[in-house]
């Protein structure tokens, strides 16, 4: 095997395990705006290994430059859609979720 094709495999299969990390995080974290962070944080680097893996897989050319920048637009696009929804919840008055001392 190639080590071009073994270092692919390992950025796409850790980039999947961030974004079924996410998936779960986002089922079973109890707020909303922990929701949210599970959701933008672990999902954007996972998508970014992914295509960091599918770049080194199909070597540098034009491809390889679409997809840096859909790894630019995924890191402007990402956080500031994550900040507009949660500015939108704090703003109609959702709380964050806090642990109750019983």
């Amino acid at each position: 095997m190639e080590i071009k094709l073994i270092l692919s495999g390992i950025f796409i299969f850790v980039g999947c395990f961030f974004v079924i990390t996410a998936s779960i995080g986002i089922l079973r974290l109890p707020g909303f705006y922990l929701r949210l962070h599970a959701g933008s944080k672990a999902d954007s680097l996972g998508q970014t290994l992914v295509i960091i893996g599918l770049i080194i897989y199909e070597g540098f050319n034009i491809l390889s430059l679409k997809m840096l920048f859909v790894i630019i637009f995924i890191y402007i696009a990402n956080p500031t859609a994550a900040h507009a929804i949660a500015k939108a919840a704090w703003v109609e008055g959702l709380k964050p979720w806090r642990k109750r001392n019983d």
